[in-house]
């Protein structure tokens, strides 16, 4: 487990205000955008890197939904 720890990346960029996850080195393919945010895939289909644009608005909204206990989405 803690091997998969050591590969994921995570960053934030306080300018841009886009917090950026590199979970993989594998190399990107095409990018799909759902609402905030955008997820990179590798050729064979495998999430490689996600960016959530306006991420304080999104961490806000993600506190508020602990905070009230409410089940997230999967």
């Amino acid at each position: 487990m803690r091997k998969n720890l050591d590969k994921i990346k995570i960053k934030y960029d306080p300018e841009s205000d886009v917090l950026s996850w590199e979970i993989s080195k594998k190399p990107i393919d095409y990018a799909v955008e759902i609402g905030n945010m955008i997820l990179h895939f590798s050729p064979d289909n495998i999430p490689v890197y996600i960016e959530i644009l306006e991420a304080r608005k999104f961490l806000g909204k993600t506190q508020k939904l602990i905070e009230k206990r409410i089940p997230l989405p999967i």
